[in-house]
């Protein structure tokens, strides 16, 4: 997977068919434009060589830091180099918006993907950190996890965390203080499914592991359910079901099925085809 590792992102196949990105930019991961365009670049480029990737985990590779945000010494992180003081406000304001929204699609990459996506936190998540783990799927972190929202939120955090919480009173709290809350809080307002005690290294071990079992499930069954729940977070109930039904009309021909009743009769592990024929890449595999 070295093909898509970067100056600062590293890509590992722990497993068959699961993914391990690890954010590395030295000291604690504060993402300049070049670092946040890659982040999304890396998911980007997966999923346009139709790579068979079924599930993946992303980390930090420092021990006590997920990311720290934004860096501050980058203008283009902030989008500054989009805006041209030489015009007028209303134009230096299209020229910021479309930085902005460039920055919006680059974190909200896993989303995007066909696969699960899991964030492994440990450590401090500052800032954008927030924005990062709210676009992935699921979400574990270590019991010493510190996390902090930062102020004016504008990558994903306002829009994600009142659907995924459904406590608005909290995200206001977070949102209008800036404080630091823990593991333990944001797991009680439903932003994690699970806190694991011991370190990083425990975190990380069992985000893989679980990367590892939804792998072996139909590719079919796992990117369909990802669709529809994401679906189903901006539509109301008879809009969704309405969309399901649809969506399941063809998703149920699929071959998965069947292929999943042969391997528990047999009592042998499923062989599931890939989600999509390579494009780019004749017959790539991980």
């Amino acid at each position: 997977m070295d093909k898509y590792s970067t100056k600062w992102i590293k890509v590992s196949e722990p497993y068959p068919h699961v993914l391990h990105i690890q954010l590395a930019r030295s000291p604690v991961n504060a993402f300049s434009q070049e670092f946040w365009q890659s982040y999304g670049g890396v998911f980007d480029s997966i999923v346009a060589d139709g790579v068979d990737v079924r599930a993946a985990v992303v980390t930090s590779v420092f021990p006590n830091i997920f990311t720290a945000g934004l860096d501050l010494g980058d203008a283009g992180a902030l989008g500054g180099d989009g805006a041209d003081t030489s015009r007028d406000g209303a134009r230096s304001s299209l020229a910021m918006r479309k930085k902005l929204l460039e920055f919006q699609q680059a974190i909200g990459a896993p989303e995007r993907c066909p696969f699960p996506v899991i964030a492994a936190v440990h450590g401090h998540v500052i800032g954008l950190g927030v924005d990062m783990i709210s676009a992935c799927d699921i979400r574990y972190a270590c019991r010493r996890l510190q996390i902090d929202i930062g102020l004016a939120a504008d990558i994903g955090s306002l829009a994600y965390l009142p659907r995924i919480t459904g406590n608005h009173s909290l995200v206001r709290e977070l949102a209008y203080t800036a404080r630091t809350f823990s593991a333990a809080e944001a797991d009680k307002i439903g932003l994690l499914s699970k806190v694991v005690e011991g370190s990083q290294e425990q975190v990380v071990k069992e985000a893989l592991e679980l990367a590892r079992f939804i792998s072996t499930k139909s590719p079919i069954a796992v990117s369909g359910s990802k669709h529809l729940i994401t679906h189903a977070r901006d539509h109301n109930v008879p809009e969704n079901l309405a969309y399901t039904g649809a969506w399941n009309a063809h998703a149920l021909m699929t071959n998965d099925i069947s292929e999943n009743l042969r391997a528990t009769k047999t009592k042998t592990k499923a062989k599931f085809t890939p989600l999509k024929i390579p494009s780019r890449l004749e017959g790539a595999k991980l």
